[in-house]
């Protein structure tokens, strides 16, 4: 044992030390660098002028606002999704594959990598291009296997050298903006403000301009090299869409005043011609396609290791390969041989629309998970940074508009080619070691696709409360309906049973069922029941239970009330609603032993568990505050705070986590555990935090007014403590909730 220790420190040392040699990035470095590289291209400098003088100054203003209002959405969306999830290595593949699968995520991710491989291959011809009109002597071919050997060597070197050297080339192209924008020439006599279309019509001049737009996933493919991508992305990425923009309108403006229309439908060097130092546009001309050449090779590779990764693609082990610096040093090399056959070999110009479908693709999905996981209302969609339904919906619809508006018929060629691959993956049977969506979005949309839902692993991520709650005869039972209806509300669901001995008045037993579940249903709350024939209840409620285990709508949640010698009347097991006289010693201790031995048998089956202890008095107030009760290193907190989550939403009041620092405890490092947790499960900003001095129960009296207490729950020897159950609602003078976890549910996921 001690070799093994040793060994497994020693692993962990050496795990440390090449930890600590990657280099990691940084906002301004990692993400906004990139998008504006890559957004900033040839189109701006070359297309700009053109489409300035088809649509003239408005018009063209008008289509640069259209166009970024589509990426704009799907930055809005990728920030959002983000600050929801650990975004992995790829960027956009990881998004849609912790979301839709790796099925997904792989049909939309490998021609993604396709389009940025290809991608760089025409930003090199591009470059090409550009410095042939400066040494037109030089041989096209030469210039471009050059440029490609000079940029797989920074990015085979390290990232950190290619994200310097994209600063240079900043640098260049600011240089080149604004040796342009602030132009001596005058302006001419008559700019045009509202153009005729002479070479071609509104949505065709858009078609062209839209890819000038683009770009935004520079930054996102590289999540696995940044310090902090759940900031850094949607940060870097919107700044970025925000400052391009103010370019791109700023440019055409100063474009429009400052040439003629004949200069500007015949003269692409028109920018190059009204600068103050023209070199120096020509110099930003190169320097985009260069960067955006550079951003391609940067992000292709990774893009492929994060595929290799969780094996989708072929020869996955090579591939998946880091050096000790975080590099994917044989993802770069093959990625640099496909450019470079690309430019020897392919007819890129016909495969350029293509490449901007599979981005157009890419975006639109990504606008569909965000849209997807805010119609599922489910709980573990929290994130720090919401944006309306619609914003999605547009990006997605706009994205679809756009491909098929380009072209028509490479749109098909590439839905065709993503279901193929999406269809291959499904039968490769690819298993994530993380979870996704896809059971609870199946479950959702309709009971018919539950046998879909089933072939994929359900996730914390995916947790939605099911409860099952025993009934004791429900033509009589007055148990709290409306708050099992705020615990549940919107996406939960309900499965009640009972147990009755005899079958002569099963339909009145079901019909009674059906009329006590109906205010539920009413309310658009997935409901169930079945009345189940057993001599003896708990036998009945061990077969519910069994049975359940094995469908698609499985509870997670057994939900009990704990009655007393306040209550005589009927109700779910061990009662529910206050009512008159005394109930019996020898009562409440058999009530006591059936609440405990079907807690047990739930927690054997991986069940949660919920008891209600109701005031008789106060019941639950005005239903608006909820006090939740933690312990450091308690094993149960996380269906504590996700109960507490469902009551805020549905009642709209405020959650006060409380603690107790015990006599001799100090109060700070728990004051930092509830802030480290209340961030890590990101519970809603009104949250506030007590900590109370110790004994427990003499401090429960300085606790913060609540409609509602929340306690976490053990078993000791496999006892609930229900002397503490049926005491606590007196002392804190409100109804008292008690939950055990499963160990299925998460607070932080």
């Amino acid at each position: 044992m001690l070799k093994d220790a040793l060994a497994g420190l020693s692993g962990r040392v050496k795990a440390r030390r090449s930890q600590d040699k990657v280099v990691k990035f940084g906002t301004f470095g990692g993400v906004f660098t990139p998008n504006v590289l890559t957004i900033l291209g040839v189109i701006m400098y070359l297309r700009l002028g053109w489409v300035v003088g088809n649509a003239g100054i408005l018009g063209a203003v008008l289509i640069i606002l259209m166009a970024k209002t589509v990426t704009i959405c799907t930055g809005l969306s990728m920030s959002s999704i983000t600050t929801n999830i650990k975004i992995g290595a790829g960027g956009a593949y990881s998004i849609i594959s912790k979301s839709l699968g790796l099925e997904a995520g792989g049909s939309i991710g490998i021609p993604l990598y396709i389009a940025q491989t290809l991608s760089a291959a025409l930003y090199i011809i591009g470059f090409t291009e550009g410095w042939l009109r400066v040494f037109p002597e030089h041989q096209a071919l030469i210039v471009s296997t050059v440029a490609w050997a000079v940029l797989l060597t920074i990015i085979s070197v390290s990232a950190d050298l290619a994200i310097k050297t994209q600063y240079l080339i900043m640098t260049i192209m600011a240089v080149s903006i604004v040796s342009f924008l602030f132009t001596d020439v005058p302006h001419v006599a008559e700019p045009v403000w509202i153009g005729n279309f002479e070479s071609a019509g509104f949505w065709v001049v858009y078609a062209v301009f839209f890819p000038a737009v683009t770009g935004i996933m520079a930054g996102a493919n590289m999540s696995g090299d940044l310090k902090d991508p759940r900031r850094a992305i949607p940060i870097g990425t919107m700044s970025a869409v925000i400052v391009t923009m103010i370019i791109y309108l700023s440019m055409a403006v100063v474009v429009g005043l400052v040439s003629t229309p004949e200069e500007l439908l015949g003269n692409q060097m028109v920018m190059v011609d009204k600068a103050i130092y023209g070199p120096a546009v020509l110099a930003g001309i190169m320097g985009a396609t260069l960067s955006s050449a550079l951003g391609s090779m940067l992000g292709a590779p990774r893009l492929m290791q994060a595929l290799a990764e969780q094996k989708t693609i072929p020869l996955y082990r090579p591939m998946a390969a880091r050096t000790a610096t975080g590099e994917p040093r044989n993802a770069t090399i093959v990625t640099g041989v496909f450019i470079i056959i690309a430019l020897w070999l392919a007819n890129l110009d016909a495969l350029a629309q293509l490449i901007t479908m599979f981005f157009l693709i890419t975006y639109g999905m990504l606008n569909l998970v965000v849209f997807l996981q805010q119609s599922m209302r489910i709980i573990s969609f929290r994130p720090t940074f919401k944006v309306p339904r619609f914003v999605p919906l547009f990006g997605a619809v706009s994205c679809v508009f756009m491909m098929f508006l380009i072209d028509p018929i490479f749109s098909a060629v590439a839905i065709v080619i993503i279901i193929m691959i999406y269809v291959w993956l499904t039968r490769k049977g690819l298993n994530a070691d993380f979870g996704d969506i896809r059971g609870g979005l199946f479950l959702t949309l309709a009971e018919r696709m539950a046998r879909l839902a089933d072939q994929f692993p359900s996730h914390q991520i995916s947790w939605k409360p099911d409860l099952l709650v025993p009934v004791k005869d429900p033509r009589v039972w007055a148990g709290p309906l409306f708050f099992i209806r705020n615990i549940t509300y919107p996406s939960g669901s309900i499965f009640a049973f009972t147990v009755k001995d005899g079958a002569g008045d099963e339909p009145e037993y079901q019909t009674a069922m059906e009329e006590l579940l109906l205010p539920l249903k009413e309310q658009n709350i997935l409901t169930n029941s079945t009345i189940i024939e057993d001599a003896e209840f708990l036998h009945g409620a061990r077969i519910v239970i069994q049975t359940l285990r094995g469908g698609s709508f499985r509870p997670n949640i057994l939900f009990l009330t704990v009655g007393g010698d306040w209550n005589r009347n009927g109700g779910s097991m061990a009662e529910g609603q206050a009512g008159a006289g005394m109930i019996s010693a020898d009562e409440i201790s058999r009530r006591n032993e059936t609440i405990n031995k079907l807690v047990v048998m739930a927690t054997r089956y991986r069940m949660g568990a919920i008891l209600l202890r109701q005031h008789p008095r106060m019941a639950f107030g005005v239903q608006e505050n909820v006090n939740l009760w933690l312990r450091d290193k308690s094993p149960n907190w996380n269906l504590a705070i996700l109960i507490a989550l469902q009551l805020q939403m549905n009642w709209g009041g405020k959650i006060n986590v409380v603690t107790v620092a015990e006599p001799g405890e100090e109060e700070q490092p728990l004051y930092e555990f509830l802030e480290r947790l209340s961030d890590q499960a990101r519970l809603p900003s009104a949250t506030e935090l007590h900590v109370l001095r110790g004994p427990f129960k003499p401090a429960l009296a300085a606790a913060p007014r609540a409609d509602l207490n929340i306690f976490g729950l053990s078993l000791s020897d496999g006892c609930l403590p229900m002397d503490f159950i049926r005491e606590m609602p007196e002392l804190v003078k409100t109804s008292c909730v008690f939950v055990i976890d499963s160990g299925h549910e998460s607070a932080l996921a």
